[in-house]
């Protein structure tokens, strides 16, 4: 599976953005899919997991409420929109799929990463 993020950029505290991932590959409705972030200095953190049917979701408590992650296994995409993004969101985002069931946070779990997608969020 290969993936690739775009819809980052910079945006207003306050503000709202779409993240999409893109997969390749005839199997990507069986893999469980997840959101991560990296901010300078800091460790990659995980944001959100979808599960290969999209009926299991999980969120960091940090994202809970404002961040919505969804999946279209017709198109190969899994999406994280974003709404009250405030500076603390601001970091790289990556999308990262797991070939095996389970709902994890841990990014050793995930097989499978993209490049990412830079998220800035001014004051």
């Amino acid at each position: 599976v290969q993936l690739e993020e775009s819809g980052g950029g910079l945006v207003q505290a306050g503000g709202s953005l779409r993240l999409s991932c893109a997969a390749s590959g005839r199997t990507f409705s069986s893999y469980s899919m997840g959101w991560f972030r990296q901010a300078p200095g800091k460790e990659r953190e995980f944001v959100a997991f979808i599960d290969w049917r999209a009926i299991n979701t999980n969120y960091a408590d940090s994202v809970k409420d404002r961040f919505t992650i969804s999946r279209d296994n017709d198109k190969n995409m899994v999406y994280l929109q974003m709404n009250s993004l405030s500076p603390q969101d601001t970091a790289n985002y990556y999308c990262a799929a797991r070939a095996t069931p389970g709902i994890t946070s841990t990014p050793n779990e995930y097989h499978y990463w993209g490049q990412g997608t830079q998220v800035t969020v001014s004051l």
